[in-house]
């Protein structure tokens, strides 16, 4: 294994071997191959036959396992996580799950995602308590995850104080306007108290009160009615001298023949 200094974390080259059957390992000779150009440092000869090895063999932890490793040394650390995942769902014993998780935490250190480093070292100790390596991972992990909480957690945090802060402001706002009311009506209430005229003042109003006129039912003034009332009189007359018209006028007049 190695020290990676740039990030403070150490990270696990070890290469499984033997992790299949004895008649596995003698017909896959491709994995062989793939460690001793992983020894030579050349990883993308290694990544390509750690493929060919995985695809003959998927179910095995060796192959994928290998092959992050080979993905993680060219840089890619996002894409090897995909094969420790790969050899965390074919390992066998606590050993390699303990490896995988370390490297799968050093993968999450490189992305900053440090919640998920956290959890995977975590994983990684419980297969593998003793490793001192592992143990520092994990205490620098959750270091970087105080010092770099999640985005969405700092947002709701943020979000939490201005809603308690506008909380507390609506209510400083509402206390000081119930005080101000119950100040007023404190002062009105002793304004009455101490006015030596307010009995005066009661009286005269309700004076006034039962002096002013009360207003006429009907809601029309006596003048108007009469006014209405004549013009009535008039147009009825009006008719009236019309009907006797047209009756005289139909009436038939008698004469004396002439013989």
């Amino acid at each position: 294994m190695e020290n990676c200094s740039k990030y403070g974390f150490t990270f696990f080259t070890f290469l499984f071997i033997g992790l299949g059957t004895a008649m596995a390992q003698q017909k896959d000779k491709t994995l062989p191959k793939a460690n001793e150009e992983y020894d030579q440092n050349k990883y993308a000869e290694a990544e390509a036959d750690y493929r060919i090895s995985n695809s003959k063999f998927p179910n095995r932890s060796v192959a994928p396992y290998n092959l992050g490793n080979a993905i993680y040394k060219q840089n890619q650390a996002s894409e090897a996580k995909y094969a420790y995942a790969k050899a965390l769902k074919n390992a066998r014993s606590r050993v390699q799950k303990h490896k995988a998780y370390h490297n799968l935490g050093n993968v999450f250190m490189k992305e900053k995602n440090y919640t998920e480093a956290v959890e995977a070292y975590k994983n990684a100790l419980r297969n593998g308590p003793d490793d001192e390596e592992t143990r520092y991972n994990f205490a620098l992990a959750k270091k970087m995850l105080k010092e770099n909480p999640p985005k969405d957690n700092k947002d709701k945090n943020d979000k939490n104080k201005d809603k308690n802060k506008d909380k507390d402001k609506d209510k400083n706002n509402q206390d000081n306007k119930d005080q101000n009311k119950d100040n007023k009506d404190k002062n009105d209430k002793n304004k009455d108290k101490n006015d030596p005229n307010k009995d005066k003042k009661d009286g005269k109003d309700k004076q006034d009160q039962n002096q002013q006129p009360k207003p006429q039912p009907g809601g029309i003034s006596k003048d108007r009615l009469e006014n209405l009332l004549d013009a009535v009189n008039n147009e009825e007359k009006k008719i009236q001298d019309k009907v006797k018209a047209r009756k005289e006028k139909g009436r038939p007049v008698q004469t004396d023949k002439d013989w």
